[in-house]
């Protein structure tokens, strides 16, 4: 394990960033395996990671977008004060999960040996067992909870939804409506889809 190797296995880490120690070892067939994982791990203090998920690459255009609304906001803020912050209402999709209220071993009971039938406990799917929430708030709490049923996240559910919103508003909120109210969520396609 001499400096120029180190520095060799450096230089090709650094050229090509995705290899195995075995694909490593054919390049450098002079020295093993295990000394190619400490030089690479120990000595070049490399590690290992995978990419991260991801829901959507943005464009520049969606780019361009945020950082105007962004700015928009700043200059709102700017001009108004506190006062702009109350027009802002903001929501966000989240599963929520069922839980089962009583597991297997919680419907255990005494029975006789000779009893012949024995209690049965039906497995839930995993369908069953969680449900998307939008929620909906602003400075003062939520506004409104709406619960989605399976498989519906056209534009036309969510413009039912912001229709509920707008008349939760209207309900909570008196007046706020006449103020202005700022909408922030997040853009997916439901979301920005014309019809919405």
């Amino acid at each position: 394990m001499t400096d120029d190797v180190v520095q060799h296995v450096d230089k090709v880490v650094r050229k090509q960033c995705r290899f195995t120690i075995s694909e490593l070892s054919l390049e450098f067939s002079q020295v093993c395996r295990t000394v190619l994982y400490e030089i690479v791990t120990k000595k070049n203090f490399a590690t290992t990671s995978c990419a991260r998920w991801v829901p959507k690459m943005l464009t520049d255009v969606h780019k361009t977008q945020r950082m105007a609304s962004a700015l928009t906001f700043l200059q709102c803020y700017h001009d108004e004060g506190d006062e702009f912050l109350d027009k802002i209402v903001t929501g966000d999709e989240t599963w929520v999960k069922f839980v089962n209220v009583e597991t297997k071993e919680q419907s255990r009971q005494w029975m006789h040996t000779h009893s012949p039938n024995k209690p049965r406990k039906f497995k839930q799917s995993l369908a069953n067992r969680k449900l998307m929430a939008t929620v909906f708030w602003d400075r003062k709490g939520v506004l409104l909870i709406q619960f989605m049923e399976p498989g519906t996240t056209t534009s036309a559910t969510y413009c039912e939804t912001l229709k509920k919103l707008r008349r939760a508003i209207e309900n909570k909120r008196r007046g706020m409506l006449m103020s202005g109210v700022v909408l922030l969520h997040d853009n997916t396609r439901p979301h920005t889809a014309a019809c919405t």
